[in-house]
């Protein structure tokens, strides 16, 4: 077993699958200086499954309890969690979809096959009103992506002009007939998506070609102004980041970069079946995003060292096997306490990034993939990952506060190593926030941290915890992962102590 020195916005502690011990942490609150945007906390949402329909949106005459057609009990879930950005419409299906088949009398919208995922027929009800409808009403910043795989320059340029144009405009009084007086405020708009497969299978030098193109008409109005995003790699494609800062460079305010923890695409593996070694594997697959994400900063900052251009993880999360039963193509899956531990440990990546991430957007927020929230008829479930962003809600447009710490390393795999525990803090106003989580399935782990003169009391501490890791909540069984009050952390001579349950995540402010 061999001990570690780690300095980062995600620290990383623990003990070996043999061992218990004790691991330290300094924070060093005299360094910190970078906010943690909260557009990290970012949701993901695509005509996938039954993310939109069933998920976010039944319609007003549903017999399911609803507000102006949206899930009044998914609205306020998502409404506790404050989401800060919400991205739409996809994902694949974004560059197969034609906006103007989503306007006007919902009755008289077109019909068309969903060929991305399932080939479910898509009936349009839910279109550029609702979106943005919803957004508003959840207090969200709209991140729209633009068809740039099927679709036209004229065709962008129009949906952009329609949403945000205040003049009396052919589209924009053609919203105004469609029953949206004034403009929104759209922020983000991406130039595509995943513009190497799905996207339309282009090669890097086409697509950044395309992107000034596409970019350009996609115009700044009445006063609206456009984050644009490119479309960026996939996973470890250092070159598609390289070739877009080269040929983009600052037309681009942010480019994308998407990141689901799979080893093996033709085998997923089960989203509650799993034994410890596949855990662990998982575990290492999820924390290499750190190790992905500075060899893409390498690369911007070859080209951009003072950093002006963001880098976007806008899809990201756990993808396994769809559950028995399920619509093939639906993608929808169980989440255990697993996914929470790769939620809690990804979170801390993207806090000692925030120089360079500046937005991160989990896939995705209702019935597909790592869902925040899963539904049935009228009954609606928490998962694990949901209590995990509502734990982690006081990170958000805090400032991080760096730590160093000494640890040691798990055998994940034949060839990698991990450390057992991670650990993040932040502090806003007189409040520091602590969150840490012990990887190890084995054995509990006590963390003593110096605090550095940031806190001297705890205020109160929540934890989330299961009996067994593939514990997971679901109808009829709906709080087996729950979070639940935390007193078992004290500060004494400036230092934290904590100790840490086998896979749990533990928050705590302190003052």
């Amino acid at each position: 077993m061999k001990k570690i020195l780690l300095s980062a916005a995600m620290t990383l502690l623990g003990s070996a699958a043999t061992f218990a011990q004790d691991a330290k942490a300094t924070l060093q609150p005299q360094d910190a200086q970078t906010l943690i945007p909260k557009e990290i906390y970012g949701q993901f949402a695509e005509h996938l499954g039954s993310c939109i329909y069933g998920g976010l949106w039944v319609g007003k005459d549903s017999h399911i309890p609803n507000t102006n057609g949206y899930r009044t009990d998914v609205f306020n879930a998502l409404k506790e969690l404050s989401i800060p950005v919400l991205r739409w419409p996809g994902g694949c299906f974004a560059d197969e979809y034609h906006w103007m088949d989503g306007v006007g009398p919902q009755e008289k919208r077109p019909r068309l096959v969903n060929n991305n995922w399932g080939g479910t027929v898509e009936d349009n009800s839910f279109g550029t009103h609702e979106f943005l409808n919803l957004c508003e009403m959840l207090g969200c910043e709209p991140y729209v992506s633009g068809n740039v795989g099927g679709g036209t320059v004229e065709e962008m340029a129009k949906w952009v002009e329609y949403m945000t144009s205040a003049s009396n405009s052919t589209m924009a009084e053609m919203r105004r007939k469609n029953g949206r007086q004034e403009p929104w405020k759209v922020k983000y708009f991406g130039i595509g998506n995943e513009s190497w497969g799905c996207g339309g299978n282009m090669h890097v030098e086409y697509y950044a070609d395309l992107y000034r193109r596409y970019a350009i008409y996609a115009r700044d109005y009445s006063g609206n102004k456009l984050y644009r995003v490119a479309s960026g790699a996939n996973a470890g494609d250092t070159h598609w980041t390289e070739v877009c800062m080269k040929k983009i460079g600052p037309l681009m305010p942010g480019i994308s970069v998407h990141y689901y923890a799979v080893r093996d695409w033709s085998n997923h593996g089960s989203a509650t079946q799993f034994d410890s070694k596949t855990y662990y594997d998982n575990m290492e697959r999820a924390l290499f995003m750190d190790e992905l994400i500075s060899s893409h900063e390498k690369v911007m900052d070859k080209y951009d060292p003072q950093r002006k251009i963001d880098l976007l993880v806008d899809e990201w999360g756990t993808w396994w096997d769809e559950e028995p039963g399920s619509i093939k193509g639906h993608l929808y899956q169980q989440q255990t306490m697993r996914d929470a531990i790769v939620a809690s440990t990804t979170l801390d990546i993207f806090h000692k990034h925030t120089k360079r991430v500046k937005m991160a957007n989990i896939a995705q927020v209702v019935n597909v993939l790592q869902a925040m929230i899963l539904t049935k008829d009228k009954e609606m479930v928490l998962t694990p990952t949901y209590y995990i962003f509502k734990m982690y809600k006081p990170h958000m447009d805090a400032t991080y506060i760096p730590c160093q710490l000494t640890c040691e390393e798990i055998q994940a795999t034949a060839d990698k190593k991990i450390p057992s525990v991670s650990l993040t803090a932040s502090k806003k106003g007189d409040r520091v926030t602590v969150c840490m989580t012990n990887i190890s399935l084995e054995k509990a782990q006590t963390v003593e941290v110096d605090l550095g003169g940031a806190a001297k009391k705890v205020l109160e501490g929540t934890i989330l915890n299961a009996k067994k890791i593939d514990d997971y909540n679901d109808f009829g069984k709906a709080n087996l992962v729950a979070p639940a009050e935390y007193k078992d952390a004290k500060i004494k001579n400036g230092k934290l102590t904590v100790k840490l349950p086998a896979h749990s995540v533990v928050a705590l402010t302190l003052m």
